[in-house]
């Protein structure tokens, strides 16, 4: 007589920082997962009593990169299926169905999972451009992967074994305000040139001009973002302009050291 294979339990692991206004609806869409874990980084408003209210644990660590604290919560999670989002992120009912479908044939031989991310711009998803399918290696066994490598920003979970893709959408709404896009598109190419930096690499012209012009008909023409309206439109001048950010912070990286080198000869 035939078995149905086991119901692997699901990890879902989340990391904060004053998400008050966002974790009620994330932590709502990972109900179905056996475990809900928060990592908080110190937040200063209600979002830790917002995600024991829903049920999740809860714990602080200082925040050192995205890529460690992502990690981090998968090493403290309780179950080897992991399932990791970010707090503006939530889980599409045809992503659930597709998950526990998967998860009702014990997984099937894979290592992980990975889904289409779908972004909300000022009151629009993006179906086209560089903003979507987006696709994100979400679930996985820790076992065989997780958040590797060195880059703490852009990261990315990988695994060894093979990876199928889910049906449904992971839905995603990256910003408040416009003021809080521009304020992440500074933290963020800060962060790039650190790390394009500390690896050696340069500023050059191509990166300063080419690259984000190519970055911008790429997505707003060849990839169909004008197909999103004036949303498609900022959307691709704005990343485009977050690109040439990190080129000039990278420049500046560089004067300081050469000026840091002058300065101890």
């Amino acid at each position: 007589m035939s078995h149905a294979p086991a119901r692997p339990p699901i990890s879902a692991t989340v990391i904060t920082y004053n998400e008050a206004d966002r974790i009620d609806d994330c932590l709502a869409s990972l109900a179905f997962c056996d475990e809900i874990l928060v990592v908080d980084s110190g937040s200063t408003d209600d979002t830790r009593a917002r995600a024991e209210a829903a049920g999740a644990r809860v714990v602080v660590r200082p925040f050192d990169g995205f890529r460690s604290q992502k990690q981090f919560a998968v090493e403290q999670a309780s179950h080897d299926w992991i399932l990791s989002l970010d707090a503006d992120e939530r889980v599409s009912p045809e992503l659930r169905a597709s998950i526990e479908s998967m998860r009702a044939g014990g997984f099937d031989g894979h290592a992980g999972y990975r889904c289409a991310r779908l972004s909300q711009y000022f009151g629009r998803f993006l179906r086209h451009g560089n903003a979507y399918p987006d696709r994100k290696l979400r679930l996985f066994d820790r076992r065989r992967g997780g958040w590797r490598g060195e880059r703490e920003i852009h990261e990315s979970a990988s695994v060894d074994g093979a990876v199928a893709t889910l049906h449904g959408d992971l839905l995603h709404l990256p910003f408040r305000s416009f003021e809080h896009q521009l304020a992440k598109g500074r933290q963020y190419s800060q962060m790039m040139a650190e790390h394009a930096h500390a690896r050696g690499k340069r500023a050059t012209l191509g990166k300063l001009v080419l690259a984000p012009a190519w970055r911008f008909w790429r997505g707003y023409l060849l990839r169909g973002g004008f197909r999103d309206g004036w949303p498609g439109l900022i959307y691709a001048y704005v990343t485009a302009y977050t690109a040439r950010q990190k080129t000039i912070r990278l420049w500046l990286l560089q004067q300081q050291a050469r000026q840091d080198a002058d300065h101890r000869e």
